[in-house]
């Protein structure tokens, strides 16, 4: 796998057009969390420095091949004194793979300030490395992301809610120290964003085969942080019917802060003969 410094390195090909690039994969199309990213330090390189991305919106609306670069075309939608706003069309052979919307404040406002607590859970040290102990079935997916340290609390180590349909909670951190820029970071952490937390919707249905994929996808940064060091990724999925499952996930660091807030929908289609690279692709 490619370091993250890598795939998040775009190159400006024209004004307001960039190109991501491809890279080697195990998987069949392009990890999700790929595209957003290279989206996002697009969008990221037409604003002002005194402004900081506060969320995105994004839509799946093909599957990418990952052996041919992606071209991020960014509007500029709007620029004002408090806020920026950008949408961007991630593009290969012509056709639109990925958009998002990403707004950006500047960070000198101040205001109100309040947060949930984070949950109980066991620390990352307490639980096994994934890679030590691979399944048959996870082999691909996380030798994929073998720069990543995923560590799944399980069943038995979470403090749960009956009042929760179904939960998740990861611990996640980049195994390899990482430059300061926080833009790097904030773009490192929506690659990140999309590992696991659809896999959250399949809980309470451990022996379903289900074709999934993730259609949407929609963050918000709350603090600083660093993707360098130890993050929870507390996940539930509300809701799944007509072939669709919803999740959401709230990330917060080691000090229990909470520093991003994630919802994804999801494809969670059964019924249908799953396609031959199914288990080659992320279940997310």
């Amino acid at each position: 796998m490619a370091a993250i410094e890598d795939i998040l390195q775009v190159e400006q090909i024209e004004t307001d057009i960039y190109r991501g690039g491809a890279f080697p994969s195990l998987l069949q199309r392009t990890f999700g969390g790929q595209v957003a990213g290279q989206s996002l330090m697009s969008a990221t390189r037409t604003v002002s420095e005194e402004f900081d991305v506060h969320s995105l919106h994004g839509y799946f609306l093909r599957p990418g091949n990952p052996d041919r670069p992606a071209v991020f075309l960014v509007d500029r939608i709007r620029d004002g004194r408090s806020f920026v706003t950008r949408r961007v069309t991630g593009i290969q052979n012509g056709e639109a793979i990925f958009t998002m919307s990403a707004s950006f404040h500047v960070r000198t406002d101040e205001g109100l300030e309040h947060q949930d607590r984070m949950p109980p859970v066991p620390q990352p040290g307490e639980l096994n490395d994934r890679l030590d102990n691979l399944a048959e079935e996870e082999q691909v997916v996380f030798k994929e992301w073998r720069n990543f340290d995923l560590r799944i609390v399980p069943p038995e180590m979470l403090v749960t809610s009956p009042y929760f349909a179904a939960q998740q909670r990861v611990w996640f951190r980049y195994r390899h120290s990482l430059p300061e820029d926080t833009v790097f970071h904030v773009g490192t952490l929506a690659y990140m964003s999309d590992m696991t937390l659809l896999g959250s919707s399949r809980v309470p249905h451990p022996d379903a085969e289900a074709q999934t994929a993730s259609l949407d996808h929609a963050m918000w940064f709350m603090r600083p942080f660093r993707v360098d060091e130890w993050l929870l990724y507390d996940q539930t999925s509300p809701s799944a019917g007509a072939g669709r499952a919803l999740t959401q996930g709230r990330i917060f660091d080691l000090q229990g802060r909470l520093v991003a807030a994630v919802t994804q929908e999801g494809l969670a289609r059964t019924g249908r003969a799953l396609p031959a690279d199914q288990h080659a692709r992320t279940d997310r």
